[in-house]
């Protein structure tokens, strides 16, 4: 059994991924750890599910380099393996969001402090719980799920960026053109649907969406590379928290306000509430854009998408 296992996606930030793993050996040895206690190895698309499961079998501690995309894709491997309570996970974060990791404490130091203070600090960081729910009983979320004009730009996003539109090796060139693509998108709505949440004493309310600008459920108190829509997100007491959006004001509020102090409470207080949930039911448009941790899921859950408590993981945090 190894100590550590680093599997690193060599695109994330713009590769990144692959100065760190030239660097990791250098790291690993100045901290005191032989070559046979841990690993580092590349994701390979074609078979990065069999190698995340074959990663969390052989290492107390998996530690995932890349976006909120690589963090998801292993929390959806544990979701099947049932062994998320035989192995912490670790993140260093090279996406574009990077929300769990914000809110873990580790994209600061890691952006300010550089690669060797984060992976010494990971190691000797301590575990926290952090809930990982079911989309659908086959998607993990972790961070947050969306649909509506924010997943409409993410959506357009990602096309442009496999279409070679954006070169991908640039955070801020990415996050310039989300910005370009929410005035091309600023007229988008649902154009119908209802969403049914299940409260934490058990009880079901419908709400009537049809024509709101988006509905954001969120996990943890990030949203969108930061932002926090959400009034008291907590990432490990098995709720989530639902966000209804009706016009463009009450989402650029949403994005630029909640984490101002006071004027955020205020404004989620009173003009964008959450509402908890112990469980959630969207009935949508088939066609409607979807994004699951910042990832584009348009297309692949159909007019139903149920949302359920999946697990627990432990996760290193510097909170």
């Amino acid at each position: 059994m190894l100590k550590f296992i680093f599997l690193i996606n060599p695109i994330s930030g713009g590769g990144q991924g692959k100065l760190i793993y030239k660097y990791l050996p250098e790291i690993m040895e100045s901290m005191g750890f032989q070559e046979n206690e841990w690993r580092a190895e590349f994701t390979r698309s074609e078979d990065v599910v069999s190698q995340i499961d074959g990663a969390i079998k052989t290492t107390d501690t998996l530690i995932a380099v890349g976006g909120d995309g690589t963090v998801s894709t292993v929390f959806s491997v544990l979701l099947d393996s049932g062994l998320s309570d035989s192995v912490k996970i670790g993140v260093i974060p090279l996406g574009t969001g990077n929300d769990l990791a914000r809110v873990l404490n580790l994209y600061k130091p890691f952006i300010n402090k550089g690669l060797l203070f984060l992976v010494r600090s990971l190691i000797m960081a301590s575990a926290q719980p952090l809930d990982v729910w079911k989309v659908n009983g086959k998607f993990a979320l972790a961070n947050y799920f969306s649909s509506g004009i924010d997943a409409r730009i993410a959506h357009d996003f990602n096309k442009a960026r496999s279409q070679g539109e954006i070169s991908g090796r640039s955070v801020l060139a990415n996050k310039l053109h989300y910005v370009k693509r929410f005035f091309t998108d600023r007229h988008y709505f649902l154009s119908k649907g209802s969403v049914t949440i299940i409260n934490p004493e058990g009880l079901s309310k419908n709400y009537n969406v049809s024509g709101y600008r988006t509905v954001i459920i969120g996990n943890i108190p990030s949203f969108a590379s930061g932002a926090n829509p959400f009034l008291n997100s907590k990432m490990s007491d098995q709720l989530l928290e639902v966000v209804f959006v009706p016009n463009l004001f009450a989402f650029l509020g949403a994005i630029l306000l909640g984490n101002i102090p006071i004027i955020g409470f205020l404004y989620k207080t009173y003009f964008l509430k959450s509402i908890k949930a112990k469980s959630i039911l969207l009935e949508l448009n088939p066609s409607e854009f979807h994004q699951l941790d910042g990832e584009d899921l348009t297309q692949k859950l159909g007019s139903k998408i149920s949302i359920e408590y999946g697990m627990q993981v432990q996760i290193l945090s510097l909170r």
